[in-house]
């Protein structure tokens, strides 16, 4: 794999800000649900954000 230009390796760490941020964000509001669709829908988005923060990890390693 190439090496990240530094101007890369900035975006990709403020988007591992984001995406951590995404996952606490809806983990909160899923501890706020009291609609087990709501609650359900929270977690998805809270684990499809854990994805996202994973394989941007995966390509700074």
């Amino acid at each position: 794999m190439p090496t990240l230009t530094q101007r890369e390796m900035f975006w990709v760490e403020n988007q591992l800000k984001f995406e951590q941020a995404m996952v606490k964000k809806y983990k909160f509001c899923y501890q706020l649900c009291s609609d087990p669709q709501l609650k359900i829908k929270c977690e998805e988005i809270a684990a499809k954000h854990i994805d996202h923060y994973t394989k941007l990890l995966d390509m700074i390693r």
